[in-house]
């Protein structure tokens, strides 16, 4: 002990005890010997049955939380909860049954989008096709080839089965997949530029999705960045005056989630890539969305994959379920040589998709290769005219009427706007046919509460402009349309 210090003796368990219940008035401590104990509450029968649902331990340890919350409101300075003071067995066997039903439930549920907008990042992107759903089905219940050559009954490599489709789909001589577009970012920087220099234009230096930055993503691939040019104004001669005996890949960025317009410039795909050709240094492109065909005819002016590898491009990194309308993962395809280089990279492992991911990405690819884009729920969505929503939404609103009664609520149809989403095509958009909603009974704001937060049934996320609920069928399935109405009208009642 430090005899500079006088010597302080701890006080006892039993006088914190006895200070804290000085603390609290007549009625909190009748309140809080009322509470019952954790065993008094395991044997009645309705908890009981809970302990043959789930772990006996986390459902002890969740009644401990439930009753400690209980304990922390009645013991609240200058409060006296009403809803505490009436606890007893029942209200708290509830409580604590209420919250084993939630922990008991799937937290990632099934919703209906009805905002219109197809690559939604927070309702999960691109949806898949029955077809991918089988595929995923047979690849996560039974035994497959993944790495396994049935040729030659020998180890094989999970890239053959995408890497061929990927090629014939894009022009590429080779491509493998990662699992997201920011991997493939990190995966081929780090492979090819680490402790070099990337040069890049200011101008192309963008937030992706949930605050990542490509300068972020490029420092911890160890690459060093090279700005080069201004925000709006960058030409060729500045990443030819950059350039030097440490620059190891000129990275050019697609501004998919943003638009630069007015007094903007940048150097074209060919000069860039002639400019790579004539240095041997490669040119390496972040086209983000991804899209494997042009999407021009409805509405969207999107470049291709295939035309920046018929452009000269070394290599191309894409995602998988943005416009291309398949699995979350991160595409990488180009020359042969670099392709090989980066999948020799130890990182590659580490970020490396999963079995299920390479069946759906193979059964998405498939359908392109066979013309049959309206297989996939996102190309499918994005090829539905004006005309055809038209017809849906009037034969929706005509059985609606069937089921909700006469001056429950307004219900129209309007001309809007479906958006592509997910960080394709900002300034882009497909004219569309809605249905507004009004309602004297609530505010659009609580009716759309309503929607998203049903007592029973699948949740419907919607859009509020103008005081209305806009619903847009463009992104509800067909088959969804019945869960729908009646979600309709159980938000109406």
């Amino acid at each position: 002990m430090d005899a500079r210090k006088p010597h302080k003796p701890r006080k006892h368990r039993a006088f914190r005890i006895a200070a804290a219940k000085a603390s609290i008035s007549p009625e909190q401590a009748e309140q809080l010997r009322r509470i019952p104990g954790v065993d008094e509450l395991l044997s009645r029968p309705r908890l009981a049955e809970y302990a043959k649902r789930m772990d006996r331990d986390q459902l002890v340890l969740l009644l401990r939380e439930v009753l400690s919350a209980i304990r922390a409101q009645i013991t609240a300075p200058q409060s006296v909860n009403p809803s505490v003071t009436s606890l007893d067995f029942d209200s708290i066997e509830e409580i604590v049954a209420a919250e084993a039903d939630r922990m008991l439930q799937p937290s990632l549920q099934a919703v209906i989008n009805a905002t219109g907008v197809i690559l939604h990042t927070n309702l999960g992107r691109a949806p898949l096709s029955a077809r991918v759903v089988e595929a995923i089905k047979n690849a996560a219940t039974q035994y497959s080839n993944l790495e396994y050559s049935l040729a030659s009954g020998a180890r094989g490599r999970r890239d053959e089965h995408t890497s061929e489709l990927l090629a014939r789909l894009t022009g590429a001589e080779d491509a493998i997949v990662v699992n997201n577009c920011a991997a493939a970012v990190l995966l081929v920087l780090a492979a090819l530029a680490r402790a070099g220099e990337v040069i890049v234009s200011r101008g192309e230096l963008i937030e992706i999705g949930d605050g990542f930055r490509i300068p972020e993503i490029m420092a911890q691939s160890g690459a060093i960045l090279r700005e080069v040019g201004t925000t709006n104004r960058t030409r060729l001669r500045d990443y030819e005056n950059a350039i030097n005996e440490n620059t190891c890949v000129l990275l050019r960025v697609h501004p998919s989630n943003f638009k630069i317009t007015g007094f903007a410039e940048k150097p074209s795909l060919a000069e860039l890539a002639a400019l790579s050709e004539r240095i041997s240094i490669p040119l390496v492109e972040d086209l983000g969305s991804g899209s494997l065909v042009d999407l021009g005819a409805s509405g969207f002016a999107e470049p291709t994959v295939r035309h920046s590898i018929e452009a000269g491009v070394s290599l191309v990194m894409f995602s998988g379920d943005k416009l291309l309308g398949g699995p979350q993962a991160g595409i990488i395809a180009g020359k042969k040589d670099l392709v090989q280089r980066v999948r020799r990279h130890p990182l590659f492992r580490a970020l490396r998709v999963d079995k299920l991911t390479i069946a759906a990405l193979e059964v998405t690819l498939n359908a392109y290769l066979r013309f049959a884009w309206d297989e996939i729920p996102a190309q499918r969505m994005i090829r539905f005219t004006a005309e055809e929503l038209q017809q849906r939404t009037e034969n929706f609103l005509r059985h609606m009427k069937s089921l909700v009664p006469s001056g429950g609520a307004k219900m129209e149809i309007a001309g809007g706007f479906s958006l592509a989403g997910g960080g394709s095509t900002p300034d882009q958009s497909l004219p569309s046919k809605v249905i507004r909603v009004a309602t004297a009974k609530y505010h659009a704001a609580q009716f759309e509460q309503r929607l998203r937060r049903p007592a029973h049934g699948v949740s419907v996320i919607a859009r509020v402009e103008e005081d209305r609920v806009i619903l847009d069928l463009r992104t509800v399935f067909p088959e969804q349309e019945p869960q729908l109405a009646e979600a309709l009208a159980a938000a109406l009642r």
